[in-house]
């Protein structure tokens, strides 16, 4: 089974900067992709940023420029920096892995952590 865990996540003013990591219990090399979601207080869970096996890496437009996956084979984890934080940033930030099956995929996630922009 495998597991997540998110950590890096407080409480932050507006235009600064936290970091979010995702310890994997397994090989990251194993899985499709890694990414990053959030869900926001009576909202819908939306990607924001995703990273493939390969390196490649997107985005949701409203934090293109401001947010930066990446990611660390050698210690399972996969990381989100966040800059010039905004109020609307605000959400539980969740990991999540996608591993194949033979045709199907299967998804992985992580309990989340709370990131608050506030003044």
């Amino acid at each position: 089974q495998v597991q997540l865990v998110e950590s890096g996540g407080g409480l932050v003013q507006p235009g600064g900067s936290l970091r979010l990591s995702c310890a994997a219990s397994g090989s990251i090399s194993s899985f499709l992709t890694m990414g990053w979601y959030r869900q926001a207080p009576g909202k819908q869970r939306e990607l924001v940023a995703g990273i493939t096996r390969g390196g490649g890496t997107n985005y949701v437009e409203s934090v293109k420029g401001r947010f930066a996956i990446s990611s660390d084979s050698g210690k399972n984890m996969v990381y989100l920096q966040m800059n010039s934080l905004k109020p609307e940033d605000t959400a539980v930030y969740y990991c999540n892995a996608v591993r194949k099956i033979i045709t199907s995929t299967i998804n992985f996630w992580g309990q989340g952590t709370q990131v608050t922009v506030s003044s």
